[in-house]
């Protein structure tokens, strides 16, 4: 198996079912199921209508995640959540580079997957009164044509200063990216420091995106 490719499938397969198609203004959700169920509904029109044009230029991607995906990722507390017990030794300007760097990073790491897109579609589970609830999950059903489904659970937070959702990270058929990313990069910050490390995503954000070749 090819964990590398594998992992890029989970990846894309999470990039299609929480992207939208942004306009003028960012619609925000206080339903996380609904938040799930109307952004996987315009992933696919937008890379679809997007497709000749991608293919000429695969950089236009950044552009499409850096609209569509990033409004509903809270890139901040992910990247918190990256660096871990590490934060204590961490200065405020550390910390807000680390975390412009992680974002670049991602939508970086975002569009690469974007590439690997055929003709997917999602099925959302049924919505659930959530309550009071600060934490959802909403569970998923990523079906490509003649593979095996794939399952993913997006992992979403509501702070105490806002009644909209976002999401944080989510699980693909049991690897969730979070815990990936923290895995990748915790050992790095120990060893070398946040400012080192935000220098490497910032080295890796600038690599050019490449057309995924389709599998024969």
């Amino acid at each position: 198996m090819n964990i590398v490719k594998t992992m890029g499938q989970l990846l894309l397969a999470a990039s299609l079912v929480i992207s939208a198609n942004v306009q003028a203004e960012v619609e925000r959700f206080t339903d996380p199921y609904q938040m799930i169920s109307v952004v996987a509904d315009h992933a696919f029109s937008r890379l679809a209508q997007e497709k000749d044009n991608i293919k000429e230029n695969p950089e236009l991607l950044r552009t499409m995640v850096h609209e569509e995906l990033l409004p509903y990722i809270d890139v901040r507390y992910a990247a918190f959540r990256v660096i871990g017990n590490h934060i204590r030794s961490t200065t405020e300007e550390e910390r807000d580079a680390f975390v412009a760097a992680f974002q670049e990073y991602m939508i970086s790491t975002y569009a690469g997957t974007f590439t690997l897109y055929r003709d997917q579609r999602v099925i959302v589970e049924p919505g659930q009164d959530v309550g009071n609830r600060r934490v959802a999950t909403v569970r998923t059903r990523v079906i490509d044509p003649g593979k095996p489904d794939i399952t993913i659970e997006f992992k979403l937070i509501r702070h105490r200063d806002s009644e909209y959702w976002q999401v944080f990270d989510m699980v693909a058929e049991g690897i969730s990216l979070l815990d990936s990313k923290r895995a990748e990069l915790g050992g790095m910050i120990r060893q070398q420091g946040l400012a080192r490390v935000t220098e490497l995503l910032q080295e890796r954000a600038k690599l050019p995106i490449e057309l995924a070749e389709p599998e024969e």
